[in-house]
Formats: C-alpha cells, sequence, structure tokens
C-alpha cells in the first residue's frame, strides 16, 4: 500500500469531514492508519516525524491529531506544548490524541494531564479507533443526548447499536444507584469513567460523553468527588438513561 503526504482515504473529503494530522516515524503505522481512518471517513494527512508533525500543524487547521509518543525531532508531548504555545498555529486547539506502544496507567495519566484528550495503544484495531475519535469536536454543550447517526458510524450496524445501547443502559442503572460508594475512591472513579467515555462512543451519548470527561480531568487535577462536575455528570447520566430506555426497540 503507499500513501501520498496528503490527505488520503476511502472517499473524497467533503465540507463536513474531519481531518486529522497522523504523526508517525514507522511506515507501516503511518500506513495502517491512513487506510483505517479512511475508512471510518476521516481525512487523514500524514507526517514522518514531530519536526514535520509541528510544521504541518502549525501551517493547516486539523480537527485533531494523532501524535506517536517517541519521534525523531519530538515526541508527542513536545510537539503538543509547542503548538498550544504558539498563538499564531492554526491548529493550536485541534484535539490530540497521543499513540504508544506502551501506554502504563502512570504515561496515561501524564499523557492527560499534559492536555491529550485520548491515549492510542498500537497496534490498535479499526474499531478501537473509530472509537476513540467517535465523539470528536462534540462538547457537552451541543452534543445531543443520543445521537442516532453517530452511534451507527462507531458500530456499522443498527443490530450491534441496538446490543451495545442495551449494555449502556444497564451500566448506567448500576452506576446511578452505587456512584456514591465510588465518592471516596477518586482512583476507582476515574477508572470507570475512563471506561464509560468509551461506551458513551459507541452509543452515541454525546452530552453525557462530555461530561464524563470533564469531571474524570477534574479528578485526576485533584478536584473533590462533590460539587459541580458530579452534578452535571448525574444530570447527563439520567437524561441518557431515559433516552435509552425510550429508544429501546
Amino acid at each position: 500500500m503507499t500513501y501520498p503526504e496528503s490527505r488520503t482515504g476511502s472517499a473524497p473529503p467533503t465540507a463536513s469531514t474531519r481531518t486529522i494530522l497522523v504523526a508517525d516515524d514507522d511506515a507501516s503505522t503511518r500506513e495502517f492508519l491512513a487506510a483505517a481512518l479512511g475508512r471510518l471517513g476521516y481525512a487523514p494527512t500524514l507526517a514522518v516525524d514531530g519536526r514535520d508533525a509541528l510544521e504541518k500543524a502549525r501551517r493547516d487547521a486539523f480537527d485533531a491529531l494523532l501524535l506517536d509518543c517517541r519521534m525523531p525531532g519530538a515526541g508527542a508531548e513536545a510537539v503538543l506544548s509547542d503548538l498550544r504555545a504558539d498563538d499564531r498555529a492554526a491548529s493550536r486547539l485541534a484535539a490530540a490524541f497521543a499513540t504508544s506502544a506502551e501506554v502504563t496507567p502512570d504515561t496515561r495519566r501524564r499523557l492527560l494531564a499534559a492536555g491529550f484528550v485520548g491515549v492510542i495503544e498500537k497496534p490498535c484495531r479499526v474499531d478501537v479507533l473509530g472509537l476513540a475519535l467517535a465523539s470528536l469536536g462534540r462538547s457537552s454543550s451541543d452534543a445531543s443526548v443520543l445521537d442516532d447517526a453517530q452511534a451507527l458510524a462507531a458500530t456499522g450496524d443498527i443490530r450491534t447499536m441496538h446490543a451495545l445501547r442495551a449494555l449502556l443502559r444497564d451500566e448506567l442503572r448500576e452506576l446511578d444507584a452505587d456512584l456514591a460508594t465510588f465518592l471516596d475512591r477518586p482512583d476507582a472513579l476515574i477508572e470507570r469513567l475512563h471506561r464509560l467515555r468509551s461506551a458513551c462512543g459507541f452509543c452515541g451519548a454525546g452530552r453525557l460523553a462530555g461530561e464524563v470527561k470533564t469531571w474524570q480531568r477534574h479528578l485526576e487535577a485533584g478536584g473533590t468527588a462533590e460539587g459541580a462536575a458530579r452534578r452535571r455528570f448525574q444530570s447527563a447520566l439520567r437524561a441518557t438513561l431515559a433516552a435509552l430506555q425510550d429508544a429501546a426497540p
């Protein structure tokens, strides 16, 4: 397989196609990610190392960045730090995902604290990549409680969508009932929220995904489990649960 340096995919990009910069010094990984992103409906642009990634991200506005943690010139953290500090960079505010072949809990926490919205372990499957990107560009304030189009894009067919939504419905019922037991165990709560974000992505639960992300980051920064973030999360949880019950086949 051969992919050009510029955007590539299984279909021509449209005005609504999300653009993603893929930076990795391994050619086979770049080819896999380019092909996978194309099949998922994204338009990838490839960078061969950290310097190349930074140059392209400064010049062009991307919806998201996939940055390898170990690249010649600059790894993911250095690229993101330089980019965020450059007020003139076109992709200064783009969502950034770190990719790595070795992801320990400490590494994940460090990368999230550095500003990455997600960490993707390599090698990854196409469905895992799609899940990580499922809520790209959405915020809890404008995301739908339940988005069928997003869920179908992530799951591939309506039967799988309904099956995963049934699992999410059961998980939300359990979490709503047991949430108080997690409030004095922040590490366990962070892990539970991390898993919940994945399920929200597959099920099109955009509003809840946004509140999960906000509360998780608040906790990782040392914030209390009580307060406004928890109340917004629980409100979104109950709204999503009601929507899942109404949408059940």
